[in-house]
């Protein structure tokens, strides 16, 4: 059996895993499964080694891993609506199975995943390279970060009598390399004991500027649910994210969290951990002994 065949047969059997997780509810894993499955699709794709695949085929196996990020991202989402159905992922097994002889249009209107990339889940943990090393590329940064990232901030929910909103202002990030970090941006989510999102995932604009060992953002993050209907254990995680020229990805840096007994008008000062991001908060490494930390401002909206 050739390399590229059984190369076709790992990304089925990977394929089906993610499939077989979502349709059984263990939407976890499936999201792994399918954000793994989706890296390795890329990978393939923007390869500029010889390949045993045509340049029509890799455009394929990119609208792929799009679909891939797609049906993740609604698992992710709290919505009713689910933009990407699991009946719809289901119809690209031929594809995966057959893409040596796969000769039709594909079935759904999507673009490849852009160059830029996100790591899969744990998959950070496998480099080589560590941060330092990467440092010197923002040697001489300016004091004012490029707005490239848009951002994906939600408004504030409609107020309910008796109900409470929480607005987590991020204020700033202290990092001892923090002038050496490209595009840097936070990620918030809000995960349950289980590290199921319980919100919409939200990521801030990149950062305004810099100053000494502290990124700025001044941002002011809605979360997407009232204080009251958040499950017990529930947690707010804060990411940090930064782009990795020389790897030509966007790399989790480091994660912080607040619990619900944390949650109260005014400021908060919280611990910085090691990537990867422990949603079930098990294993947990401070990423210094120095005095540096994530600080918030929250307010809480009562009617």
């Amino acid at each position: 059996m050739s390399d590229v065949t059984k190369t076709i047969q790992k990304w089925h059997a990977s394929f089906k895993k993610g499939t077989d997780f979502d349709s059984w509810g263990q939407l976890v894993e499936a999201i792994d499964e399918y954000q793994i499955l989706a890296r390795q699709l890329q990978k393939e794709v923007q390869s500029s080694n010889l390949s045993e695949f045509t340049e029509e085929q890799k455009k394929t196996l990119g609208k792929f891993a799009t679909c891939l990020e797609m049906r993740s991202a609604a698992l992710q989402s709290t919505q009713s609506q689910e933009d990407f159905k699991l009946e719809d992922l289901k119809k690209l097994e031929p594809i995966i199975k057959n893409i040596l002889t796969y000769n039709k249009g594909f079935p759904f209107d999507v673009q490849p995943v852009p160059l830029r990339k996100i790591l899969a889940p744990g998959e950070e943990e496998n480099l080589e390279v560590e941060e330092e090393e990467d440092a010197v590329a923002g040697a001489g940064s300016p004091e004012s970060f490029p707005s490239r990232v848009p951002g994906t901030l939600l408004p504030r929910l409609p107020s309910e009598p008796g109900m409470t909103l929480i607005t987590i202002k991020i204020e700033k990030i202290g990092l001892k390399d923090a002038g050496q970090c490209i595009d840097p941006y936070i990620t918030v989510s809000v995960k349950d004991l289980n590290g199921i999102d319980l919100n919409p995932v939200q990521d801030t604009p990149v950062a305004t500027r810099k100053e000494d060992t502290y990124i700025h953002f001044g941002v002011d993050v809605e979360i997407q649910k009232h204080l009251e209907k958040l499950s017990k254990g529930a947690a707010i995680f804060f990411e940090f994210k930064h782009y990795k020229p020389k790897k030509r990805f966007t790399s989790t840096k480091c994660f912080a969290f607040m619990e619900m007994d944390e949650i109260k008008p005014g400021p908060i000062v919280i611990e910085l951990y090691k990537k990867p991001t422990d949603f079930k908060r098990k294993k947990l490494h401070l990423l210094t002994k120095k005095p540096l930390y994530l600080h918030l401002h929250q307010t809480l909206h009562k009617d």
